[in-house]
């Protein structure tokens, strides 16, 4: 079986797992997200068997997963019509497609340079984004107590940086400085969901400005692995941190 043909069906499963997943009766939904994250993690080891060494098991494998369980907890937040989930649903299974090709880029562009990469790092970066933002609505609409708002970030958070920086140099060996700057990175993202979880703002804000946050860090630690930090990036990336800061004080209840 070729390998687009194994995205495909890998992704139709998933999709009707994810359907099966909003089914549940209420009282065992959390349940059935947490097997749905196991049977995404099986279908995408399934589907992206044939490159993969034992460090990719940690590094390639987790993504597609990490993105379906962030999908299947946000889906709960949905209105109960029809169209819109039917809608999500349609863009969960394209979603997860464009995943596993992304994914298999990665896995095949370690043995040889192939001109894809480019552009699979972007999209990479993408459902990275769109990962955290889900992830982190979910954990802001929960309405959890600070400090479970402070270690669920870090649960989320730390795979999702490591695989992006992972991915940037694609090596045998998680580097010590790849796990330095995945912790810092981490760190500081819990320290923020954390502030913000004292703050009256929406969930929508506190989870934007998490994703912005994540896409500055991510972009200028992409840059500096690359080894292109220069003085004109760090600006660029200032720029929209100034932003960023501008957007939260206007949209600071208390301002």
């Amino acid at each position: 079986m070729r390998r687009r043909e194994k995205f495909v069906i890998a992704a139709a499963l998933l999709s009707i797992g994810l359907f099966i997943v909003e089914n549940v009766p209420l009282d065992f939904r959390y349940l059935a997200v947490g097997l749905f994250g196991v049977i995404s993690y099986l279908v995408s080891a399934w589907a992206l068997a044939d490159d993969l060494q034992k460090l990719e098991w940690l590094t390639i494998v987790p993504f597609p997963p990490l993105y379906a369980v962030a999908v299947s907890l946000f889906y709960f937040l949905l209105p109960s019509n029809l169209v819109t989930k039917v809608f999500v649903l349609a863009l969960f299974g394209l979603g997860m497609y464009g995943l596993f090709l992304t994914s298999n880029i990665f896995s095949v562009a370690k043995e040889r340079t192939i001109q894809l990469l480019h552009a699979a790092h972007a999209i990479g970066l993408l459902f990275t984004l769109l990962t955290s933002l889900l992830f982190t609505n979910t954990i802001f609409s929960l309405r959890w107590p600070f400090f479970l708002i402070f270690i669920a970030i870090g649960l989320v958070h730390f795979p999702l940086i490591l695989t992006s920086l992972w991915s940037i140099g694609l090596e045998k060996v998680i580097r010590r400085e790849i796990l330095g700057l995945t912790s810092l990175l981490t760190l500081l993202i819990m320290e923020l969901g954390l502030v913000l979880s004292f703050y009256p703002l929406s969930v929508w804000n506190s989870a934007l400005l998490i994703m912005t946050f994540l896409y500055i860090g991510l972009g200028i630690l992409h840059n500096f692995l690359r080894g292109r930090l220069f003085s004109k990036t760090i600006t660029e990336y200032s720029l929209v941190a100034g932003f960023m800061a501008i957007v939260f004080i206007i949209l600071f209840p208390l301002k």
